[in-house]
Formats: C-alpha cells, structure tokens, sequence
C-alpha cells in the first residue's frame, strides 16, 4: 500500500500523541539545576577517571541497557565533535558473559561478577534504572564499592534503592517509564556534550 493510500490517524491515535507529547513538555519542564548538578558531578567524575587512565562502566536492564550501549557509543566513537575515541563500556553487550553468569550465580550478578572483573580504583560506574530498584544494578554497586569504584545513577521515580548507594545521580522527575527513559537519553546527550565542551588536543580537560 503506498503512502497515499493509508488513513489518516483516527482520534484515538490523535489523542494518544497529543497526550504522549504532553507528558513528555511536561517532564522536561520539570528539569532544573539540581538536575543539571547531578550530570555535572558525574562528568567530573568521568573527566577524573580518564585523566588517570580509567574508564567508565555503564549498566542497565532492558530499555536502559540501550541507554548503556547508546551513550558508550557516542563516548567511543563520536557525539558532535572530532576527537579521540574515550574509554567507557557497556556492561550489557558480551552475551556470553551475561548468560554464563546468570546460568552460575543468578541474574542479579550479571553485572557485579563484571564489575569485579573489569572495575579498577578511580574509574566510574553509571547505573541506569527507570525504578531504582534494579536488584542487579544494587549488586553492581556494592561491587563497585567494595572496587574503589565512584557511582553514579540515572534514576526515576523517588530514586529507589539506589538513591541512597551512589554518589549522586540524576533522577527523572518522573514516574512513568518512557518517560523516564527519555529524560535520561536527554540528559545522557547532555553529558557527552559536557565532556566534549571538556575536550583538549592532548585530552579530556
């Protein structure tokens, strides 16, 4: 069928995007400094990790587990900016590893069992959950923890469980879920903005 000859959105569709552009106007009014704040701290925190030769480490499940890949991409390769590719990884990417420690230990060390792994003292985790409540992303941080690690969320709702483990993180004011995953894709672009702004020919800033 060509494009022509397609209806045209009928009134539920009308009204389930007007209310679905709504909610998201609204979150995003709802952004403000203390928002801002918490991704600052957490670029700093990145900038400090890879002037002393670290990494940063990002975890998720589902939807956040894009939100890992996507933003490590940008890190690695490029967002805006032509400059060297930075050390950041995704913790959600090696299926192997992921299956063959949920078959030995349970799913919630998916993440932790590769913290321990690849973690080293000064370099950064960023947990991303639209709850909180992620049990596998509080188990990756008291790895991290135990590691030397600093800890960082991308939180929703009242920050869950994790609010209270991590150094700062950033909470989606917001409690409904793709809501909350666009809020920190938004801020997650953000981010790699402040650590490009960063940039020098010799390194991060």
């Amino acid at each position: 069928m060509s494009p022509a000859n397609h209806p045209a959105p009928d009134a539920d569709d009308t009204r389930r995007f007007a209310e679905s552009a709504a909610e998201l106007r609204a979150a995003l009014d709802r952004l403000g400094p203390e928002h801002l704040r918490a991704v600052r701290r957490l670029a700093d925190a990145v900038l400090a990790a890879w002037r002393g030769g670290g990494k940063l480490l990002l975890c998720g499940n589902g939807g956040s587990a894009a939100d890992a890949q996507h933003l490590a991409a940008e890190l690695v390769g490029r967002y805006l900016r032509e400059r060297p590719g930075w050390a950041a990884m995704a913790l959600t990417v090696n299926t192997s590893a992921l299956t063959a420690i949920a078959n030995d230990y349970g799913y919630e060390a998916v993440f932790a069992r590769q913290v321990e792994a690849l973690g080293r003292p000064g370099d950064v985790l960023l947990v991303i959950s639209t709850s909180g409540n992620s049990a596998n992303c509080v188990a990756a941080v008291v790895a991290a923890r135990a590691g030397g690690l600093a800890v960082h969320g991308f939180l929703g709702g009242d920050g869950g469980r994790l609010l209270s483990l991590v150094d700062a993180a950033f909470v989606a004011p917001s409690f409904v879920t793709p809501r909350v995953q666009e809020l920190h894709i938004h801020m997650g672009h953000l981010l790699c903005r402040l650590l490009e702004d960063a940039w020098a020919p010799e390194g991060p800033a």
